[in-house]
């Protein structure tokens, strides 16, 4: 794509008014954004404050479909509720216009949405889709990835994800204090995790054991009626097709935690670490023994706006925009079977806990559970 690329974000609450901050550092490299739309008054104003700040004149409009009609845009962001994912992807997809899109994780709240996505998305090769699973350009977490695929640890055989943190944040109209509206908590804020799993064990999930419940946040707050639905704790257990195994250790009330993610992967030779916010890696072998654990200190020297999320999106939109502008000879990095199976095992894993039992992938994908 010659010239500027200009991008319109469908959904301009927090999350998308942050890729307007991570396109305004990315100017140099060519790009506008040159409209957004939201159903939400408020988010419009504050969208055009933004833009405004760095002079970009953008069209604001109430909604996805005159975005699209509008012929101004190259590229869509979806940065709104999870819900709204599906038909909103669908409208995208379907416009006689190809727009390139970059979705906000999930990919969809269901596996069956996000088989009809990839199934329409497969009928317009001239449209590109990344799917926002960000957390890979972490800079320990990105570090950690090359430690792995060099061959420093050897086979992998255990993963294990430690988030503790805070709380759900507040969103418009509350939507996300409700499992029918973001796909549960496993899904809305732990397929980041799925998705690492899968990346470190390279291998996709054969079945989900978990254990979760509501036990301190949220129980005292009520929507129209409604006591809010989303566990803020949980353990998860993935049993992956080459006999690897990963862990998930969620605890969404532990703000008194010095790293709010921890990553381990131990292969046969090595175990590697990453600590985020710490931006440090530790790596070690069995030979070398503790006394020979290295600690390295993470930098991306790429990165202009660290953000909400230690400049992951940043790097996330360098990424894609290079994609773009291979003009069909470089993939997305973070494709839609990505996007599929994050869903697929944060599904299972709600599924899971709901049960009492094992849940398979092929439960999940077939939807035959």
């Amino acid at each position: 794509m010659e010239g500027t690329v200009r991008y319109g974000i469908v959904g301009v609450g927090m999350m998308g008014r942050e890729h307007i901050m991570n396109l305004a550092h990315l100017r140099s490299h060519g790009v506008s954004v040159a409209a957004a739309a939201d159903p939400h008054p408020p988010s419009r104003r504050q969208a055009l404050d933004l833009a405004a700040s760095f002079d970009w004149p953008i069209q604001v409009f109430s909604s996805h479909h005159e975005l699209l009609d509008s012929g101004i845009c190259d590229v869509v962001i979806v940065s709104t509720p999870n819900m709204t994912h599906f038909q909103i992807l669908m409208d995208i997809v379907n416009h006689p216009k190809p727009h390139h899109i970059l979705v906000e994780k999930p990919l969809c709240t269901t596996v069956r949405d996000c088989k009809t996505i990839i199934e329409e998305v497969r009928k317009r090769p001239e449209i590109m889709v990344q799917v926002g699973l960000e957390y890979r350009y972490m800079p320990p977490v990105a570090k950690l990835i090359e430690v792995v695929k060099s061959g420093t640890l050897g086979q992998v055989k255990m993963v294990s994800i430690r988030e503790h943190r805070f709380p759900f944040l507040v969103k418009v109209n509350n939507w996300n204090r409700f499992n029918a509206n973001s796909g549960g908590t496993l899904v809305e804020k732990c397929c980041h995790f799925f998705d690492l799993m899968r990346l470190f064990t390279a291998a996709d999930p054969v079945r989900v054991m978990a254990s979760g419940a509501i036990d301190v946040n949220h129980k005292d707050e009520v929507y129209d009626g409604k006591v809010p639905d989303i566990i803020d704790n949980a353990y998860a257990i993935v049993e992956f097709e080459n006999g690897s195994r990963g862990m998930l250790d969620l605890c969404m009330f532990a703000e008194g935690s010095k790293n709010e993610q921890e990553i381990s992967v131990v292969g046969d030779i090595g175990k590697g670490e990453a600590f985020v916010p710490e931006n440090i890696v530790h790596v070690g072998t069995r030979a070398g023994g503790r006394g020979g654990v290295q600690i390295i200190k993470t930098d991306d020297k790429r990165i202009k706006y660290e953000g909400l999320h230690h400049g992951s999106s940043y790097l996330e939109h360098l990424n894609f925009l290079a994609a773009i502008r291979a003009k069909g000879d470089q993939a997305p990095s973070v494709g839609l079977q990505d996007g599929l199976f994050s869903v697929a095992m944060g599904v299972a894993a709600q599924l899971s806990i709901e049960k009492g039992r094992f849940v398979s992938i092929e439960e999940v994908i077939n939807e035959t559970i």
